[in-house]
């Protein structure tokens, strides 16, 4: 299923019912007063959470969408029935917007979570409503009253642990696909990664494993925040991380920058786009260490732990530190988990 993280619809709530003017006709009674019943209300357009969606694809190519209106009344003092509400389905982690003025109008963030975009109109009154000691034969009626319309900006930001950030060809692919089940397109060179990936670690007792959700997007490059790449589309997924993994390659065919220049090219990125993700706990960690010898990715290692990084030296190909790895995100998480006083 093709990934989709970005979409724009036009939604309309129902219009009210019109109420309507009837009189009471039954046979011996000779009088029949007013019965004209009330119209039903409009739908309501109303946006649901789900984890049954990982996309929005299915809204790609719905420009408007509308609730039902509601019914008219009848005689009888018969209210008309209420329009069905549009229930549209956005994935976990969705958050919606103003289309004009891209102003955040709700955050879906948990599965089941509702939120009522826009409020059906109201049913009118039939002439029954109108009756009066003094009135007793009213003609008056009300039309339904219209139903609300809005365009909204749906923005998908996924729902993880951890982001695996770096430039590209930095081995994230390769690395979600030995840790986790994900299995996403691996190849040797820039951009392999077209979309995100999240794959769920398990690790502890195998037979009542913990687990964390790691979310991969596509290699960022110097200038990604102002639209080089690929990966600044993708900066919003690794918004509502916890910690990050900075992956930086132990390979000098990757780049002939050294490695302390290729983490402070993203991390550079990273503030342009949002000063808070900078600021997230991090892991540095050096990938491709079979690429060299144990003394050269020691060496770069050190020199990232003196300027304070926890650092791990891993190869996805081999297999070296990948379980080492694992535990100090564990460890590091919850660590995260007994600073906010909670556990997930």
């Amino acid at each position: 299923m093709k990934f989709l993280d970005e979409v724009e619809i036009e939604a309309a709530s129902g219009r009210g019912g019109d109420g309507v003017v009837h009189w009471r006709r039954e046979k011996f009674v000779p009088r029949g007063g007013p019965d004209g019943g009330d119209g039903g209300r409009g739908g309501d357009v109303v946006f649901q959470a789900t984890r049954d969606r990982n996309t929005l694809l299915h809204l790609r190519y719905a420009s408007r969408l509308a609730a039902e209106p509601g019914k008219a009344g009848a005689g009888g003092l018969k209210t008309g029935a209420s329009g069905r509400d549009l229930v549209v389905e956005v994935p976990v982690g969705t958050v919606v917007r103003d289309a004009e003025t891209g102003a955040p109008r709700a955050d879906l963030d948990r599965d089941g979570i509702v939120w009522v975009a826009l409020r059906g109109g109201r049913g009118g009154r039939g002439n029954a409503s109108y009756a009066t000691s003094t009135n007793r034969a009213p003609t008056e009626h009300e039309p339904g009253e219209p139903g609300q319309e809005a365009r909204f900006l749906l923005e998908l930001k996924l729902l993880a642990d951890v982001g695996l950030v770096g430039l590209p060809n930095a081995g994230k692919s390769t690395l979600i696909s030995r840790i986790s089940a994900a299995r996403p397109r691996i190849a040797d060179y820039p951009f392999t990664t077209l979309e995100p990936q999240l794959g769920v670690v398990r690790y502890g007792d195998p037979r009542d494993p913990s687990s964390f959700v790691v979310a991969d997007i596509p290699g960022l490059v110097e200038g990604a925040h102002a639209g080089a790449g690929l990966g600044h589309r993708f900066l919003r997924h690794v918004e509502r991380t916890r910690l990050l993994l900075h992956l930086v390659s132990l390979s000098s065919s990757d780049s002939p920058d050294p490695p302390e220049r290729r983490f402070e090219v993203v991390d550079a990125e990273l503030a342009a786009f949002d000063p808070a993700l900078a600021a997230r706990p991090q892991i540095v960690v050096l990938t491709k260490a079979d690429t060299g010898t144990p003394e050269e990715a020691e060496s770069v290692a050190a020199r990232f732990r003196d300027l304070g990084h926890e650092v791990s030296v891993v190869s996805a190909v081999t297999g070296q530190g990948l379980d080492g790895l694992v535990n100090a995100v564990a460890r590091a998480i919850s660590g995260l988990d007994r600073e906010r006083g909670g556990s997930r």
